[in-house]
């Protein structure tokens, strides 16, 4: 019998694995398994707070089974590991995720298994810190008793289109027949076909320069909205004029936050610096996309003093705090480096959001979500996140929500027509 036609464990639930779970538990036995006994619960009661996977979808996956209970692994023979891969305080990779993950696996580890990463590494990760701990916990040999393959996600929180089986799978595997195997278990349910890497190394790489990449161009676009601040010139006008240039990449400035884009760069820079290189341009773009949540407030500061308003004895309301539209995820949102900065000046700030889990945004940032409404109003306002929500609002139906006379509209994502907010009475700012 080939390892392919084997039990599939999923390490970890989170937005990476349980949509991973889902597909695989519709045409095969899988356990879904997560450390959160409250993540377990929700997805057996067929719900999903990540909002990731349907209900309907969860109803699907009719093979699959979710655990919290190690034991419930020891009849699986291939597991897929998806847990996060974080930074620290000081933008050092965090592998403890990683690395207790693959503790719990190489203790039921048996001959014969396949590992595979998804979660997000530095080039050389898997063989330099995975499989030495594989092969500790297990007592078995790698490339003997057992393998490891490596196949990056691609996720994309609350994007309904671009959904797992709908994106093209990097593959990898530690032997040339490993490598074929993990490509045949991902075209069973990615639709969109597979590229299959030369070596787990490769595969690495390419996950980590895809959002440093995007990193960097995110990066040149919120310096140029900086110059053009400077130069009394409206941001995305030019963007509008350049991007009629066929070749014009139509990047857009904003606040880069989330668990890829604000991180990877971060896990390459640091791997570069072991082996004797210093990143220049990497480096430089994280600084310049790490600060600009901090230039939104001061600029609202900025503003307000100019306006004439007692910044000390004002409420700036922030609408949005996920990292991204249409989405609950908080994971490093960089709008709570905006409301701190706020904060410094000695300004009230209240935060909204539908979309965001308020127990969570308390318990990882103490922050408390308010209201904000015509009842409850604000002396300038932040619309930091582009939900759908906010996008159907009107300058003049925000202006209603505001105090006083001209006060800000910060809006980060350029969702309103500047011309219509500032007659509506708003000082205007957009990156």
């Amino acid at each position: 019998m080939s390892i392919l036609d084997k039990k599939i464990a999923v390490v970890g639930l989170g937005y990476v694995g349980l949509p991973l779970a889902v597909e695989f538990g519709k045409i095969r036995p899988v356990v879904g398994f997560d450390i959160n006994e409250a993540r377990v619960a929700e997805l057996a009661a067929g719900t999903d707070s990540t909002l990731e996977v349907t209900e309907s979808d969860l109803k699907y996956a009719t093979q699959l089974e979710y655990s919290s209970n190690v034991a419930d692994l020891n009849d699986c023979r291939i597991f897929i590991v998806t847990v996060p891969t974080p930074i620290d305080g000081v933008n050092r990779p965090d592998l403890t995720p990683l690395i207790k993950a693959s503790e719990m696996v190489g203790r039921v580890l048996k001959e014969g298994s396949l590992v595979i990463y998804e979660s997000t590494v530095y080039p050389g990760c898997t063989e330099e810190v995975c499989v030495p701990i594989l092969e500790k916990l297990s007592g078995l040999k790698f490339n003997q008793d057992f393998f490891c393959g490596y196949s990056p996600e691609r996720v994309n929180p609350g994007d309904k289109i671009n959904s797992l089986t709908k994106i093209r799978k990097i593959t990898s595997g530690s032997t040339p027949e490993i490598a074929q195997l993990v490509d045949r278990l991902y075209q069973s349910i990615i639709t969109a076909g597979t590229f299959p890497a030369s070596s787990l190394k490769v595969a690495e790489a390419a996950k980590v320069i895809e959002n440093t990449q995007r990193d960097l161009n995110i990066a040149l676009v919120n310096e140029l909205s900086v110059i053009f601040s400077r130069l009394d010139i409206d941001t995305i006008e030019v963007l509008e004029a350049a991007g009629s240039k066929w070749n014009f990449l139509p990047f857009r400035p904003g606040m880069v936050g989330g668990h890829c884009i604000g991180v990877d760069p971060y896990y390459l820079t640091h791997k570069a610096e072991e082996v004797g290189y210093h990143p220049q341009v990497i480096l430089a773009g994280r600084r310049i996309n790490d600060n600009m949540a901090r230039y939104v407030a001061r600029k609202v500061i900025q503003l307000m003093l100019k306006n004439g308003v007692d910044v000390a004895r004002s409420t700036v309301g922030v609408l949005g705090i996920t990292f991204k539209e249409n989405c609950p995820d908080i994971r490093n949102s960089k709008v709570v480096d905006l409301i701190i900065e706020l904060q410094k000046w000695g300004v009230k700030v209240v935060v909204a959001d539908p979309w965001a889990n308020a127990s969570e945004v308390l318990h990882e940032y103490g922050i408390q979500l308010g209201a904000i409404d015509e009842l409850n109003k604000v002396d300038s306002l932040v619309v930091a996140v582009g939900h759908n929500e906010y996008r159907e609002l009107t300058p003049d139906a925000l202006f209603q929500w505001c105090n006083g006379q001209e006060p800000v509209l910060a809006d980060v994502k350029a969702l309103y027509d500047r011309h219509k907010a500032a007659k509506a009475g708003f000082t205007v700012f957009r990156l």
